[in-house]
């Protein structure tokens, strides 16, 4: 997966977030569905050897929440960047943040939001496991996290139907697989 003409992006979208009154969108907090899922989904990135070089999360709370609780589980260093032109962003949004992804991060990890996650997901994917197409086009929960493969040599190169789809896991399915 480190070759140089390879890189791997992974889309998580945010974990189960409250609807509190009076609270502003942007910092609504997570609730305790997701609070308990985002160390699942860190644990699961562990043993499938999911290892970020870069992250790149909304400035959203409940985004902000969600990779604190993933990281635990993550060892070694991980470069860490807040980016608020992801939060509730369209997919072509995201996809200027990710052209804009230095050279040397050949694994990239988003935490965001939907719909843009699911519909940049479903663009970029041209190939996969088909299961997982299939569960990530009928749904992207919270908690969802998509692992799409590119062989190209700069972030800059991501483009439509040029990703294969290496998994799609939810909190929901690794619960079920447990």
């Amino acid at each position: 997966m480190t070759r140089p003409s390879m890189r791997r992006l992974m889309l998580l979208r945010h974990a189960k977030s409250e609807w509190p009154d009076g609270v502003d969108d942007h910092e609504r907090p997570l609730a305790r569905r997701g609070r308990r899922a985002s160390p699942l989904i860190g644990n699961h990135m562990v043993e499938a050897g999911l290892m970020p070089d870069l992250v790149i999360v909304s400035t959203a709370r409940r985004a902000q929440e969600t990779w604190d609780l993933v990281r635990p589980a993550l060892r070694g260093k991980i470069g860490r960047r807040d980016e608020p032109r992801i939060y509730e962003a369209p997919a072509g949004s995201i996809l200027e943040v990710i052209h804009e992804t230095p050279i040397e991060a050949h694994t990239l990890l988003l935490v965001g939001h939907n719909p843009g996650f699911q519909d940049l997901a479903l663009e970029l994917t041209g190939q996969g496991r088909q299961p997982d197409l299939t569960r990530m086009r009928e749904k992207y929960p919270t908690g969802g996290l998509a692992v799409i493969d590119f062989d190209i040599g700069t972030w800059r190169d991501v483009a439509p139907a040029a990703g294969e789809l290496q998994r799609f896991v939810t909190p929901r399915s690794l619960a079920d697989a447990a």
